[in-house]
């Protein structure tokens, strides 16, 4: 190894130690509890080893698997949506010339306000008797719905807010993107005879390609960490219709005290979507594109 190679490990050293006292030091403890069944006494936390039973728990857990359904409807549909229509105002976005700043404004609002006013708002909006949304159906004389409270609606209308929350983050990165973009190739292009829709698919899509992986995947990992949008508006009900993983474990973590069971199941969702995270760069890399 090389002067300047060691230097730039020592260099690193600082960052990987503090990188290991804030993230991989709470993963270490999560995993500790997850094969150790954890009682409170007066306060004190007790500790006993079980071993992997804890895990074989998790697998054979109806609530769990009914969240990890629900999480997976939850995080592709929203982000497939997400995804086509962050895109499709990203690419309308940079054809404007003279008023893209005035478009960028208005299009990242939804990110800008915070998730408890998100949900207050939402649920205000789908309320049964005076909400805006059947308020709407009423003048077309459609009866009220039961947004929330109908399990064949109630999931497709929490996808919807988050739709409506997220698609602002996708819509800025795909910006990035596009404006990044060569334009000697669209020139090029042009001079081909090209039209809109064959510049998009053999110019624009390929040259995107790594920041759509990338945003698909993040979208993904926190499509499927979604918390705050249940809990604020449904609770994960009606029923089971809106659990998702993050609020089963919420519920045997703290609502039912079961802290080495519901440690085992945020080790599986880890596991997971660790998992997911390697495919998605195995296939970026068997792509040529940088992940």
């Amino acid at each position: 190894m090389t002067t300047r190679n060691a230097a730039r490990y020592w260099t690193l050293a600082p960052a990987l130690v503090l990188f290991g006292a804030v993230a991989l030091l709470p993963i270490g403890e999560l995993v500790a509890m997850s094969v150790s069944h954890v009682d409170w006494v007066q306060g004190q936390a007790h500790w006993r080893f079980v071993g992997m039973g804890q895990y074989a728990r998790v697998l054979g857990d109806a609530l769990f698997r009914t969240g990890a359904a629900n999480t997976l409807v939850f995080a592709v549909g929203g982000v497939v949506v997400q995804m086509l229509l962050g895109f499709a105002l990203a690419l309308l976005t940079t054809r404007v010339a003279r008023t893209r700043v005035i478009y960028r404004t208005i299009f990242i609002l939804p990110i800008l306000v915070p998730g408890i006013v998100i949900g207050a708002m939402w649920k205000l909006m789908y309320n049964f008797d005076f909400g805006v949304l059947n308020q709407i159906l009423a003048l077309f004389g459609v009866h009220p719905v039961d947004w929330l409270g109908n399990t064949a609606t109630a999931l497709a209308a929490v996808i919807a807010v988050d739709v409506w929350h997220w698609t602002p983050f996708v819509f800025l990165l795909m910006l990035a993107g596009l404006e990044s973009l060569p334009q000697d190739v669209y020139e090029a292009a042009r001079v081909d005879g090209a039209t809109f829709v064959q510049e998009l698919r053999y110019v624009t899509l390929p040259l995107m390609l790594p920041a759509i992986l990338v945003t698909l995947l993040f979208r993904i990992i926190v499509g499927v960490k979604v918390f705050d949008e249940i809990y604020l508006l449904t609770g994960g009900g009606p029923g089971t219709s809106t659990e998702v993983v993050s609020y089963t474990i919420f519920r045997r973590f703290f609502t039912e005290g079961q802290t080495g069971y519901g440690s085992a199941m945020s080790v599986v969702v880890l596991f997971a979507l660790a998992l997911l995270f390697i495919a998605a760069r195995t296939a970026t890399r068997q792509r040529g594109t940088p992940a």
